[in-house]
């Protein structure tokens, strides 16, 4: 190994959002991929279990517990499912190792919430307030210092950088916020059903309608810090007959007449100094800006006639929403530059 590099492992390495975190670790210039983990794939090369990966690297699945398969690294990104993280991270934590976890895991503060959205009793509830949301634009500070973060949910990331500047600036009524989503099919995972091309071909679909998708507590939280009180959201998720992507349309009224103007001098403020944060005049957000990078796009616009802001964010799920927001927590955690191994342009057409 590279002694000039850090070593990262990854567990539950095969699916979507773990062989996206492979990728661009795979490329970046101040880490190393040292250790890979999929039950599923056990004994066979990363390479062959995810294709695109071949000629990058000649790494073999461990199908090993964690612990045991990740010796020897100092950072390691969980990408299984829910419900898993709470066993792993500990054993991974005691053994000195940081953890960056992809699944919701460690992103509420309350424990009581998991067996409500989650169907789990929550293993390791001391580690809750310890844990470090994973959204640098909201966070940068604690997760610098931080052993566990939890990285937020593709639907979250795109909704709170959309709507934090107004709530911190006090524009919106926090009693009538609306949020409209809408997710390529990846989201789903690389084993969900979802993927059928005859059910998402040509097809748009609502889903976890009326306050019922397991993120909305999530965004709720992040919300309510951004507000200084407590917020409640209707959320509304829809897929997308896309592969990457999310499309978040906010609504929320105001609590003072206010320009678009205006509102995008607020926002370019806040962001101003955000390496991956872009809020665009005379143009609005497609997930076409930012596919298969780790940036947002922000539109910001106002309906005079109703009083009511609309903003608009996009990010690719996989990266900002996922993988690529890991690699920027990890260069946080190390004391890396933040954007390393995080400059790619997007892909278009």
């Amino acid at each position: 190994m590279n002694s000039e590099k850090r070593a990262v492992g990854i567990v539950g390495v095969t699916g979507y959002a773990g062989a996206e975190a492979a990728r661009l670790v795979l490329r970046h210039p101040q880490l190393q991929l040292v250790a890979v983990q999929s039950r599923s794939s056990a004994a066979m090369s990363l390479a062959q279990s995810v294709p695109s990966l071949a000629g990058a690297t000649d790494l073999i699945c461990s199908g090993e517990d964690a612990p045991d398969a990740m010796a020897g690294c100092e950072v390691v990104i969980l990408a299984q499912e829910g419900g898993a993280a709470v066993r792993t991270a500990p054993e991974l934590l005691s053994a000195g190792q940081k953890v960056v976890d992809l699944s919701a895991d460690f992103r509420l503060k309350q424990p009581e919430l998991y067996a409500d959205w989650y169907g789990f009793a929550h293993a390791s509830p001391h580690l809750l307030e310890e844990a470090a949301y994973g959204l640098p634009e909201m966070n940068r500070a604690y997760i610098a210092k931080s052993r566990l973060v939890a990285n937020p949910g593709c639907y979250p990331t795109a909704a709170t950088l959309a709507l934090a500047p107004l709530l911190e600036a006090g524009y919106a009524d926090t009693t009538s916020i609306v949020v409209d989503a809408w997710s390529g099919i990846s989201g789903a995972g690389r084993a969900s059903k979802a993927h059928h091309f005859a059910e998402t071909n040509e097809n748009l679909s609502p889903y976890k309608v009326a306050g019922t998708h397991r993120h909305t507590p999530e965004i709720e939280q992040a919300l309510s810090i951004a507000a200084g009180q407590s917020i409640r959201v209707s959320f509304t998720p829809h897929t997308a007959p896309v592969t990457r992507g999310i499309l978040c349309t906010c609504y929320a009224q105001l609590t003072e007449p206010v320009t678009a103007a205006d509102l995008r001098n607020v926002y370019a403020t806040r962001y101003q100094h955000e390496p991956f944060v872009r809020v665009v005049q005379n143009t609005l957000p497609t997930t076409a800006q930012v596919r298969g990078t780790n940036n947002c796009v922000i539109g910001v616009e106002v309906d005079a006639r109703a009083n009511r802001a609309v903003i608009i964010s996009a990010i690719d799920n996989m990266v900002k929403g996922a993988s690529g927001q890991a690699i920027q927590n990890i260069n946080l955690m190390l004391g890396l530059p933040e954007t390393a191994g995080l400059d790619a342009l997007p892909v278009w057409p």
